[in-house]
This record gives C-alpha cells, sequence and structure tokens, in this order.
C-alpha cells in the first residue's frame, strides 16, 4: 500500500474540500509528497491530525483556523418552503445525499449525509442549513463515504459520457446529409 493510500485510510473522505484541495485523495497526496500541513482536515479534527502526524512522523499541529474549525458532523436540511427545485444542490453533493429533481422539492438522506456543507454555496436561495445530528444517528463512517463518493463520481462520469455521446449523435444528425456521407 503506498504512502498515499495509508494516509488517505485514515482522513474521513467527507470529500469537503476545507482542506483546500478536490477532496480526500488529493489531499492524501499531498501529505505523502510533503506539500502541506498534517492540520487542514476540520472533519478528521485533532484526533485525525494525530494520527496522520504519527504516520509521518511529523509533529501535530492545531487545526489550521483557515479550513474550519472542528465541530460533530451536523446534517444538512433543506426548508421545504424555500426550495425552488432548481436541482443545484444536486451535484454539489459528493455522496449523493440529496435527491430530487428539477422543479421538484429535494430532501436529504440523513443516514448518507456527512455534513460536509458543499450543497450551501451552491443553494441560490439560502434553502439548506446545518442542524445538528438526531441523537443516535451517527455520522456516516470513512469507508460508507467513500463508496458514496465512488459512486457519485461514477455515476456523474456515466452521464459525461452519455451526454457527449447524445451530443456527438445530434451534431451528426444535423450536418446536411452529402457531407455525413463524406465522413
Amino acid at each position: 500500500m503506498s504512502l498515499a493510500d495509508q494516509i488517505d485510510a485514515l482522513l474521513p473522505q467527507t470529500q469537503c474540500t476545507r482542506c483546500g484541495y478536490d477532496g480526500c485523495r488529493p489531499y492524501a497526496q499531498a501529505l505523502a509528497d510533503d506539500a502541506t500541513a498534517v492540520n487542514r482536515c476540520p472533519p478528521g479534527g485533532k484526533a485525525g491530525i494525530d494520527a496522520l502526524a504519527a504516520l509521518l512522523g511529523r509533529a501535530p499541529l492545531p487545526l489550521d483556523p483557515s479550513c474550519g474549525s472542528e465541530a460533530e458532523p451536523g446534517m444538512a436540511w433543506i426548508d421545504p418552503e424555500a426550495c425552488i427545485g432548481c436541482a443545484r444542490c444536486l451535484p454539489a453533493c459528493p455522496v449523493d445525499a440529496i435527491i430530487g429533481a428539477q422543479r421538484y422539492l429535494h430532501t436529504v438522506l440523513e443516514r448518507d449525509c456527512n455534513g460536509c456543507e458543499l450543497c450551501i454555496a451552491s443553494c441560490p436561495v439560502d434553502c439548506i442549513v446545518m442542524r445538528p445530528r438526531v441523537v443516535g444517528a451517527p455520522a456516516p463512517a470513512p469507508a460508507e463515504n467513500r463508496a458514496h463518493y465512488q459512486a457519485h463520481r461514477a455515476r456523474a462520469q456515466r452521464h459525461a459520457g452519455e451526454r457527449s455521446a447524445l451530443l456527438a449523435e445530434r451534431k451528426r444528425a444535423a450536418q446536411p446529409p452529402d457531407a455525413r456521407s463524406s465522413q
């Protein structure tokens, strides 16, 4: 197992980007390359920083305040009175914890929401807020977050491929018949 893999296994897999990287894996690679500090993961908190420091043989540091603060992972909640069904929150969620369709009310799957907060900025009407989790309802474990993130990425890649094929076919069909026969 590579050093980046070992580091990635210690991260909470929320894909929140608060560390300044596009997700947990890029942050893990930067740590393995000694290109960043061990104290940039708010969801991992002090325990995560200590584990990273021990693995890398570095001194533990306090959480970098520019990355956020350590807190119990909340859960996104969408105000049904304010949601306009714009669907901008759907692609923003790295674990597909938000369900809904264009022009319909969206909702959050509480058991899947990892509290990354990425959906908040995507909402044009500010109808998404973070709330504390219900007592006894823990945040998803890193393995669950990783599995949901990988499924999200696979779905997004599949959708992009399908869209690309559809657009290529539409472009081909829009060409004059004589241009199509010369291809």
